[in-house]
């Protein structure tokens, strides 16, 4: 049986949410799937070990409009799939499949909710199909070889608190000020010998310059030269992810870290609840549930509760 599953979210924490679910459809039909998605998910370096994953789509700009119409329906229909699972609501990807004559399952026509949780959108639609209690853990896939090349590379040691800071997000109201990374580095590097992993692009560098130019700058090493599939085994031999709302703290969950989220301008329950990894802080005055895209809350992030929190996870 050949199966395809459409997961059109632009973000990488949005793919990583959804892996729960394209693996319970994959083990319930006891095959490997085909991914349709964005390159701006980054599913390639995320599911390149995943033995539930046997080919990935790539879902590009030619495949927009009309003409990407067929040429998307031209090709799905080479592929001859028996089944595809929809996790959108989108009449274009209902109509591609009845095009290309496979059996679809779907969300809801008629759902649009700006206050849709994702996670919880996405269990109730696979529990529905394959009539199974689907855990919203996400895991992901790495090869002991892979594991064991990075610790070589790296040398981590075991005497040596290995923390990832996530100075970064997608948006500038989403990202709490350098400064605060840099005190909470300094901190906790009073308390035992610690090594700091800056997880962040090629466009963060002025941030990233900060913390190099700082007192832990000595400590640190930067992700800004490497792909998201070479961040993987350095991440998964961390102690403790502390960082924004990005796709580096779902990355950090899904490999099953301890993680501190702080949420200062987007939903909280929505991007953390679907993990027992995630701890979260939120700015002050405001709860997990009545953060939003509009808390706008980077000014009332206590430093304070980050440290004592990030103690707490790691000694």
């Amino acid at each position: 049986m050949k199966i395809l599953i459409i997961q059109q979210r632009y973000g990488i924490g949005d793919m990583v949410i959804f892996l729960p679910y394209i693996h319970a459809i994959s083990k319930k039909f006891n095959t490997p799937i085909s991914l349709l998605a964005k390159e701006s998910s980054k599913a390639s370096d995320l599911l390149g070990e995943d033995k539930h994953v046997d080919e990935i789509i790539t879902l590009d700009k030619e495949k927009d409009g009309v003409s990407g119409f067929f040429k998307l329906s031209n090709e799905l229909k080479k592929r001859k799939f028996d089944k595809v699972f929809i996790f959108n609501s989108s009449l274009r990807y209902n109509w591609i499949s009845k095009f290309c004559k496979i059996r679809s399952y779907q969300y809801p026509l008629a759902f649009r909710s700006k206050k849709d949780v994702i996670f919880h959108s996405a269990k109730v639609f696979t529990e529905s199909v394959t009539g199974e209690i689907v855990s919203t853990q996400p895991k992901i896939y790495l090869s002991e070889k892979t594991i064991q090349k990075a610790k070589e590379k790296y040398k981590f040691d075991k005497n040596v608190c290995h923390i990832v800071l996530g100075i970064s997000a997608s948006g500038k109201t989403k990202i709490v000020e350098t400064e605060i990374y840099i005190r909470l580095a300094e901190s906790l590097s009073q308390n035992k010998k610690c090594k700091f992993y800056i997880a962040a692009g090629k466009n963060d560098q002025s941030l990233i310059n900060k913390i190099l130019n700082s007192k832990v700058g000595k400590d640190c090493i930067s992700f800004s030269n490497l792909s998201i599939k070479d961040t993987l085994p350095i991440i998964k031999h961390a102690d403790l992810f502390c960082g924004n709302d990005s796709g580096f703290l779902h990355i950090s969950s899904g490999l099953n870290i301890k993680c501190l989220g702080l949420f200062v301008d987007s939903p909280a329950y929505s991007y953390s609840a679907y993990s027992n990894k995630i701890e979260v802080i939120v700015p002050e005055g405001e709860t997990i549930e009545t953060t939003t895209h509009d808390t706008l809350g980077r000014d009332r992030i206590s430093f304070d509760k980050i440290l004592s929190k990030a103690n707490q996870m790691l000694f």
